[in-house]
């Protein structure tokens, strides 16, 4: 059945779909009143069709800026750097942020050829040099893996002498975790980044 097939091959192309499950979605689609299947569809293009970038921090948006970017209660002063724009409500759910992000999607690897070039670190120099509001801090929340790494290490150079304050998010045991479960590196690093009591 090419149809079938077809919408299984598009599935599989979703990050984290295998073949199963991409054959378990399109089967659930082919028994699926047609209403359902068709909602589906408009909310795949409806998203394609509105969904922009925020023109000051790169999130995703249905505007030019996006709410975060235009809420005045907001500390203009404070960025923090992510890189993918889904990262942002990670970080909004804890209610512990209140400043401004800039996402810069993706990070540098060297290995896949990514370069500064092909991250958004021109425009986060740009907009830290030419804020309306100084920035006092940028918070550097890259994925603590070697990419994150390296982002956060080349963008802390750059950032020196620019802002106030150039600091890393914090890593390592999670709440409620018992230290005998956590992998050597991630207690390395959370040995590292302790804080005085």
């Amino acid at each position: 059945m090419k149809a079938l097939d077809r919408l299984v091959r598009a599935l599989r192309r979703m990050p984290g779909v295998g073949p199963r499950q991409a054959e378990r979605f399109a089967a659930y689609f082919l028994r699926a009143p047609q209403g359902e299947a068709e909602e589906f569809v408009a909310a795949v293009l409806g998203l394609k069709q509105n969904i922009k970038f925020c023109r000051i921090c790169h999130a995703y948006s249905e505007s030019d800026v996006c709410p975060i970017c235009a809420d005045p209660d907001r500390d203009k002063g404070v960025i923090c750097v992510v890189e993918d724009p889904q990262d942002i409500e990670s970080i909004e759910k804890t209610g512990a942020f209140h400043g401004l992000y800039h996402v810069l999607h993706g990070a540098i690897s060297p290995m896949e050829g990514r370069g500064a070039e092909q991250v958004k670190v021109k425009e986060l120099l740009q907009r830290v040099q030419e804020s309306e509001v100084p920035v006092r801090e940028v918070i550097l929340a890259t994925d603590p893996d070697t990419e994150g790494e390296t982002t956060a290490l080349y963008l802390a150079d750059l950032l020196h002498g620019l802002v106030e304050r150039v600091s890393r998010i914090g890593y390592g045991v999670p709440l409620g975790g018992d230290i005998d479960y956590i992998d050597e590196m991630t207690l390395g690093y959370s040995l590292k980044g302790r804080t005085k009591m």
